[in-house]
């Protein structure tokens, strides 16, 4: 059901809509400044939903038209806004049945789904489903803001400011299998824990090594492998047979 709060539900506006700049039409530049990127949030945890569209209300260029903390409202507010991004939090089931829904009744929507670095392996197929990118929740609301206005205007999401953000699978062939071979032994086992999902601690003590040493095996890693961080690898393994 959508959550009660005032500034998001009694907002009335679509993605559509412009700021008036007088009698004559604005020019390309003036264009990119006025447009409003309609956003449509959906999660199961409210203080998350506050939390995000807060920081998407700081934003001149944002609207957050609905705040939603379950599937069914969360399709009625995009059936009814048709925004340019969705935002989804929910568990897996739901936002595969989100994105299989929203894909179809209104296509242009741009979907990324939030998910917490336990969650990352359960939700790496989401992209295969029509979700642009995947965001863990540990991102700064920076480059989290960074990856939202690149999944709209959709362009690549590469470099410091992916990392933690995925936005399309790496292509299967001979390149994969040429950056897999780079990996060490011990980088290789190192990455097979981590596509599991153990964390960084715990793969030092299964390897009695501190966690510093796995840290730098891990950057060595997604250096190699040409992955942003954690999530990056895993979709990669995902792909390309490392797990």
């Amino acid at each position: 059901m959508p959550i009660d709060i005032t500034v998001h539900t009694t907002r009335t506006e679509t993605a559509d809509d412009r700021i008036d700049t007088g009698d004559t039409a604005p020019d390309v530049h003036d264009l990119a400044k006025t447009t409003r990127i309609g956003v449509v949030l959906g999660g199961r945890y409210p203080l998350t939903l506050c939390g995000v569209s807060y920081i998407l209300e700081k934003e001149h260029d944002h609207a957050v038209l609905a705040v939603c903390t379950d599937a069914t409202s969360t399709l009625e507010a995009v059936e009814r806004h048709r925004p340019d991004i969705v935002i989804l939090d929910l568990d897996r089931s739901a936002t595969f049945n989100v994105l299989r829904r929203i894909h179809h009744q209104v296509p242009s929507a741009r979907i990324v789904v939030l998910t917490a670095a336990a969650e990352y392996a359960d939700m790496i197929d989401a992209m295969r489903v029509g979700a642009r990118a995947i965001v863990g929740k540990e991102l700064p609301p920076d480059a989290f803001m960074t990856c939202i206005r690149k999944v709209y205007t959709s362009e690549p999401i590469d470099g410091p400011s992916g990392d933690g953000v995925i936005r399309e699978p790496h292509r299967t062939g001979a390149s994969a299998r040429r950056k897999m071979r780079q990996l060490t032994p011990r980088e290789t086992e190192i990455a097979r824990l981590a596509v599991l999902g153990v964390p960084t601690r715990e793969i030092a003590n299964r390897l009695a090594v501190k966690q510093g040493t796995v840290k730098i095996h891990l950057h060595s890693i997604y250096d190699k492998l040409s992955v942003g961080g954690r999530l990056g690898l895993i979709l990669f393994a995902r792909r390309h047979g490392l797990a």
